[in-house]
């Protein structure tokens, strides 16, 4: 039950309706018992800054974005954390008690922990890794590969411009490279992350042969509907460890979770089974 001194915090996207984001919290929030929301918001791009500006007015502790607004965010809002600026998106806002308002990106947190979690013995520094896709989730993918030690990070985009792009931004590691030299880096690679919506329910198949793969290599694909892709299903097949997006989501929750209400809350087997529906 909510009482008038209810935390209130939520997501902000166009569309909304598909997100796992309300069901996240609000497991969390009835595991802790507390006097407290998560509210799926439906803001139109052109009705974004408005509705921004509006969270300290309205008593929100803050929110999650999502696409479109993740980028455009970085314009209107009054302090960005480095995180949010290395990446170019904010994915968390924090209303501070100034009623000013912060950015944050805690989706790198979200991919490192869950390629901890469920590839334990993975250790970025071994060797290169492959990231298919320069978009957003790819930022948040490049830097934390980065940040754990990865020598070097292959970036294939079919625009390459944009995987170049990338690598003036997040530095020499960064390696870009066209679709032609998928099969040649998947055989120097020791993790192969899929970003782009290649293998999600609704977008077409990501047609890559796994074949060149070394044994010991992860495949991680950051996409959660299926949660097990048709990436994943192979790389099953072929006995690597298959790291699925779910758990990026569920681990990217827990910093804004705590920002928001004050409680840190934890990743279990519980959660996952609820998210899942």
């Amino acid at each position: 039950m909510l009482t008038g001194k209810a935390m209130v915090a939520g997501l902000m996207g166009w569309p909304v309706s598909h997100s796992r984001s309300p069901r996240l919290h609000g497991f969390w929030i009835d595991k802790h018992r507390l006097d407290a929301a998560y509210i799926p918001m439906a803001v139109r791009p052109e009705d974004f800054s408005a509705a921004l500006r509006a969270l300290p007015k309205l008593g929100f502790r803050g929110c999650n974005l999502t696409l479109p607004h993740k980028e455009a965010a970085l314009a209107l809002l009054d302090r960005i954390d480095p995180a949010a600026r290395r990446i170019g998106a904010v994915n968390t806002v924090v209303v501070a008690e100034d009623g000013t308002l912060e950015g944050r990106n805690t989706d790198v947190i979200g991919f490192v922990e869950n390629l901890r979690a469920a590839a334990p013995r993975f250790d970025c520094r071994a060797g290169p890794a492959l990231v298919l896709g320069a978009g957003g989730g790819a930022r948040a993918v490049i830097a934390g590969l980065i940040d754990q030690g990865a020598p070097a990070v292959h970036v294939i985009n079919r625009d390459l411009a944009r995987a170049e792009r990338l690598a003036r931004e997040l530095g020499p590691a960064v390696r870009p490279a066209g679709w032609d030299r998928v099969p040649a880096l998947l055989a120097e690679a020791h993790i192969l992350v899929n970003t782009t919506s290649l293998g999600m329910t609704g977008a077409p198949p990501l047609a890559i042969d796994l074949a060149p793969l070394k044994p010991g290599a992860v495949v991680n694909d950051i996409v959660y509907t299926p949660l097990e892709t048709p990436l994943l299903a192979a790389a099953h097949e072929r006995q690597h460890v298959a790291v699925d997006g779910l758990g990026m989501l569920l681990h990217q929750g827990v910093a804004g979770f705590e920002a928001w209400f004050g409680v840190r809350p934890e990743v279990t087997e519980e959660l996952r089974r609820w998210v899942l529906g």
